[in-house]
């Protein structure tokens, strides 16, 4: 697996360039780092910066504040933010 973390800093100002720098190192920091094919960038419209990952969590962050970790029920498109990761795997596990 080939990961590629790819931000386009034309559109981010600078309390997301530090959402930029904190979700790296959180993924930096996880014993699976394996990132979806186009899975980082930057979302206009909510301000989260991510990084998606290829287990279905998504590590992310808006305006320079701390890191959540994201899990989406596909199924009913709701969403789950967690402080640790531990906790987004756990709630992955059980939808």
């Amino acid at each position: 697996m080939e990961n590629k973390i790819k931000f386009d800093l034309d559109k981010m100002g600078y309390q997301d360039i530090e959402s930029m720098k904190l979700i790296i190192d959180a993924w930096y920091n996880l014993p699976d780092r394996d990132i979806m094919y186009e899975g980082t960038g930057f979302n206009t419209m909510s301000g989260y910066v991510y990084i998606a990952l290829e287990n279905g969590i998504t590590i992310c962050s808006c305006f320079g504040q701390e890191v959540e970790y994201l899990v989406t029920d596909y199924d009913t498109g709701e969403e789950y933010f967690f402080e640790t990761y531990e906790e987004a795997e756990i709630k992955l596990q059980a939808l």
